[in-house]
C-alpha cells in the first residue's frame, strides 16, 4: 500500500508561513534542495491544497526556465510530470501538466491513489489539506524541515486541537544552514 507523507519547512516556532503569510525565511541552499529532488523521486501523486497549488505554478511557467540552474530545472521536470490532485472549495477548474481538480473528500480519494499501481508515495501539500489527511488518521509519516529562525506567528504546522498522535523518529539530517530534516513515522 502507497505510503502517505506530509512535508513542509517550519520555524523553529512551528510554523510554515510568517505573520504576514509569507515564508521568505525558508529558502532551500542547494543541499537542501538537493534533499528535496531526493524526496520528490520517491513520489508517485501530489495532493495540494489552493494555496500550494497556487505558488508551485511557478515550476510550470517557461518564462522562468532561463534562470534556473539544472537542479532547478530537474526540479520542474519531475514537478510537471507528476500527477497532482488540488483541494479546493474555491476553484472550479486548474491549469498545468498532469494537474486535476478533487471531486472527491480527501479520505475517499486517498483510498483510490492506494489502491492504484505503484509503490511511490503520496504526498501531501498545504497546511489545511495536512490538517484533513491527518483528522482521517491517513498520514503514515511527517517531514519537516525546521528552518533556524523565529518567526513570531502565522500558520502552525500542526493545527491547534489536534489529538495526540504517537511517532517515532526515523531520521534526522542536519544541513549546513542550520535546518535539521526530520522524518517521523506514525505509531498505529
Amino acid at each position: 500500500m502507497k505510503r502517505l507523507t506530509v512535508s513542509m519547512s517550519v520555524s523553529l516556532d512551528g510554523f510554515i508561513v510568517g505573520p504576514d503569510g509569507g515564508f521568505d525565511w525558508a529558502p532551500p541552499d542547494e543541499e537542501e534542495f538537493g534533499a528535496f529532488l531526493d524526496e520528490i523521486r520517491g513520489v508517485d501523486v501530489h495532493l495540494l491544497g489552493r494555496r500550494l497549488y497556487e505558488t508551485m505554478s511557478y515550476w510550470e511557467d517557461p518564462d522562468q526556465t532561463d534562470s534556473w540552474d539544472a537542479a532547478e530545472r530537474e526540479w520542474a521536470e519531475r514537478w510537471k510530470q507528476l500527477p497532482k490532485v488540488v483541494f479546493s472549495r474555491t476553484l472550479t477548474s486548474v491549469t498545468g501538466t498532469n494537474t486535476r481538480l478533487a471531486t472527491v473528500g480527501v479520505a475517499e480519494e486517498v483510498a483510490r491513489l492506494r489502491d492504484e499501481p505503484g509503490d511511490g508515495e503520496i504526498a501531501v501539500g498545504g497546511a489545511e489539506l495536512a490538517a484533513s489527511v491527518a483528522e482521517h488518521d491517513l498520514v503514515d509519516e511527517y517531514r519537516l524541515r525546521v528552518c533556524p529562525v523565529l518567526v513570531g506567528g502565522g500558520r502552525p504546522f500542526f493545527p491547534r486541537g489536534e489529538r495526540q498522535v504517537g511517532l517515532e523518529l526515523l531520521s534526522t539530517r542536519t544541513f549546513s544552514t542550520g535546518a535539521v530534516a526530520l522524518r517521523y513515522g506514525v505509531r498505529r
